[in-house]
């Protein structure tokens, strides 16, 4: 067997196998073991020290990494790595938090107790917990939806009312805590279950598709603190663009001290934010730009007592400390318990993507179940400290990765940068006007808006991805986020049946000189076997496709069988009709020859000595008193003649069905097959099909220990027809082809 004219070239001289025959050659080893169900339980549960130290090591990973740390190797980039990552968590928890709809303060509170659970918990080593724009504003639409405004108005002064805003964050904060609870229940019950796999049901262009829609939300949700106007408040499918019709009616109306400090604030955060995009290479350290802005905000805002004077909205009162735990409302439960579900799921798919991105990157494993649990315990014990959800931040992380951070000792140390700020700090960033936080949370998306750059990359490389993107990204513009992340992933799914549903059918042709076989569409020198079909499909093969499966191999193999099961039926009817006119005639003759004998007999017996001779050929008669026996030649009946015509289109017909004698069904690209696959495949039409070209049965209801990885669905080809591979599957059909009768 030859490979090419300039390449290397080797010669395979072997048998011919089939399944019986490799399991002889290859003598099969005997099978592993298999559990019960029962045993496993009773393996898991069996106390020992070792299992007791496994078990605790790994539900507990700061035990395993803490001792073995080396200050030496780690210590230096831990610490400036986790004080440029607490800087940070500053101007995000603060914004963020207003992202959420809850006081500022709690954004910080988020950036300090979730990191110190996830410490202790958690496997990747580069990640940043905390706040995220698009977990915080999926908690900020719920808490939004639970407390509105309208339910906290007061009376105020000439009549007219104006909202308690201290009660309504109260209430907020309330409802952000219970959901935040939830989520983190809902995270660790599918870690203990060891449900980390659901996040393969988020593809990345959904992932994306949504984080983008999210991020409209965002920078929607803060216009009207850019602008310093005051719109209604929408809920429900098209929220969005009653927002924004409701934003342009209050144009006119923006309040122009507050449309300054936006553009301040926006202009020196793009700038410097380049800067460091630009020299990254250059800079040992990003400028933190967030902190400094802040800064700068709160000491303009502070001298020139912005609130009294032009009447800017500021952060307000921010109370020095920690607040004590405390139980979250469980009564929101039945309210939030769908939107939990989908801020841990969201939350979950995002920090396990950063995290095994890192992992990669970086040469170690993250443990995709425990980081769901640890997270769960971050949002958990979270929820007791009125914090918000959390999840990975994708900017924190870089970061922190970039700056030199090792292990995980890194969001330690941002957590006493947070600790320290709100323990000393806090206070001193009453004054800072809330349209510099805005300024921040619009400037660092720009990352999510850059995802729309996915279009044109899946319009080149693949478009049913490419309509998961935009389907997405629109479902979660106008149906919100909760509803849309759900059309989402059913809409994701069907596109997952759909191409399923629309594979690559196939005939595959052999390349002279080798053992390859590929698409005879596709390549000019993959040649048919003559007399052999060839026949794939590039998907796995079940109930949606079965039928679509049949009706491509009967296409793709140029048999018509409806058309050989009528010319069938119509011949057997022939046939038929052939034996029942016999047996007439017969009939006939029989009572002819019955008729003659007793003439003959009344002849001998009144005397008449006359011979009488009775052939095959004729019929008897009496002329002038003798009697002539003789059968006279049946005319062609139009019925004989049509018989004669179907006979020789029926035996045409026979000839060129003998073109083909064997047809290979390649199975490889199949995971499994289900039971309707089967019936399909044994149906009326394929199985006289494969009568005419086999004249034996091929699928059989036994199940055969062979084609392991189809062996679920108990659709099993006897062990004599099964073919290791595409040339064993040609050889053996010819060679059946020449020791056997076919039609």
């Amino acid at each position: 067997m030859g490979v090419s004219d300039n390449g290397a070239k080797f010669c395979v001289e072997r048998i011919i196998l089939d399944e019986p025959k490799l399991e002889e050659v290859a003598q099969r080893q005997t099978e592993i073991q298999q559990f019960s169900i029962k045993e496993k339980i009773s393996d898991s549960v069996r106390c020992s020290v070792g299992q007791w130290k496994v078990w605790i090591l790994t539900w507990i990973p700061l035990l395993s990494w803490i001792p073995k740390y080396s200050v030496r190797e780690n210590g230096l980039g831990d610490l400036v790595s986790g004080i440029s990552v607490g800087i940070m968590h500053l101007p995000q928890g603060m914004a963020y938090g207003l992202l959420a709809s809850v006081p500022p303060v709690f954004g910080l509170y988020t950036s300090f107790y979730p990191v110190l659970v996830y410490f202790i918990f958690g496997t990747s080593r580069h990640v940043s917990i905390g706040t995220f724009a698009v977990i915080s504003i999926m908690i900020g639409s719920v808490s939004e939806r639970l407390a509105p405004d309208d339910h906290f108005l007061t009376n105020g002064t000439n009549g007219s009312f104006v909202v308690d805003t201290e009660a309504r964050d109260v209430e907020r904060v309330k409802v952000a805590a219970a959901t935040t609870l939830l989520c983190g229940i809902f995270q660790v019950l599918l870690g203990l279950v060891r449900f980390g796999f659901v996040v393969t049901y988020f593809s990345e262009p959904l992932v994306r598709g949504y984080t983008t829609g999210a991020a409209t939300h965002v920078i929607t949700s803060q216009l009207k603190y850019m602008f310093g106007v005051s719109p209604k408040r929408f809920s429900g499918p098209l929220q969005l663009l009653y927002t924004l019709v409701e934003l342009g009616g209050l144009l006119p109306q923006t309040h122009i001290p507050t449309l300054v400090i936006t553009l301040v604030s926006l202009t020196a955060l793009i700038i410097v934010k380049e800067i460091n995009s630009c020299y990254s290479h250059k800079l040992p350290l990003p400028i933190p730009i967030e902190l400094l802005v802040i800064i700068a905000g709160t000491l303009v805002s502070h001298f020139i007592d912005l609130r009294a004077v032009n009447g800017v909205d500021v952060v307000g009162k921010i109370p020095s400390g920690l607040v004590p735990p405390r139980v979250p409302e469980v009564g929101f439960f039945s309210s939030v318990i769908g939107d939990a579900f989908a801020v841990a799921v969201v939350g979950y798919a995002i920090s396990i993507s950063l995290g095994k991105t890192f992992a990669l990157r970086h040469g170690y494993k993250v443990d995709s179940n425990q980081e769901l649990v640890a997270l769960g315990l971050s949002n958990a014990i979270g929820g007791f400290f009125q914090c918000y959800s959390v999840t990975s931040s994708l900017s924190r992380s870089l970061v922190q990765e970039s700056t030199g951070g090792k292990t995980q000792m890194a969001g330690m140390v941002s957590a006493v940068i947070v600790l320290i700020t709100v323990l000393k700090l806090g206070p001193l960033f009453e004054e800072l006007p809330t349209a510099v936080l805005s300024t921040i949370v619009f400037v660092n998306l720009k990352g999510m808006f850059m995802q729309f750059q996915d279009i044109p990359a899946l319009w080149k490389s693949n478009r049913v991805d490419l309509l998961v993107w935009v389907v997405t990204f629109l479902c979660t513009v106008l149906l919100n986020l909760d509803l849309g992340l759900a059309v989402s992933i059913v809409f994701t799914l069907l596109t997952v049946i759909f191409r399923t549903q629309r594979p690559r059918y196939s005939l595959l042709g052999r390349v002279s000189d080798t053992e390859l076989y590929l698409e005879t569409e596709s390549y000019k020198e993959a040649k048919a076997i003559p007399g052999v079909i060839i026949f794939r499909s590039s998907a796995m093969i079940y109930y949606a496709n079965a039928e679509l499966y049949r009706e491509a191999l009967l296409n793709k193999s140029g048999i018509n069988v409806q058309k050989l099961l009528k010319q069938k039926k119509r011949k057997e009817e022939e046939e038929n009709a052939k034996k029942k006119h016999m047996r007439e005639q017969d009939i006939q003759a029989g009572v002819l020859r019955e008729l003659a004998n007793r003439m003959m007999v009344s002849i001998h017996h009144h005397g008449m000595d006359k011979e009488c001779i009775i052939s095959d050929s004729g019929i008897a008669t009496i002329t002038q008193g003798n009697m002539n026996c003789s059968f006279q030649p049946e005319q062609d009946s139009e019925e004989k003649k049509w018989y004669r015509q179907t006979d020789a289109h029926s035996s045409s017909c026979n000839r060129v069905r003998e073109r083909t004698h064997s047809i290979i069904l390649d199975l490889s690209p199949v995971s499994f097959i289900d039971t309707v696959t089967l019936k399909t495949l044994k149906n009326e039409e394929l199985k006289s099909l494969q009568e005419k070209l086999k004249r034996r049965e091929k699928f059989k209801e036994e199940c055969v220990k062979t084609l392991k990885h189809i062996q679920s669905h108990q659709c099993k080809l006897s062990a004599g027809q099964i073919s290791v591979s595409p040339t064993q599957a040609v050889q053996h059909s010819i060679m059946d082809r020449r020791e056997k009768t076919t039609f």
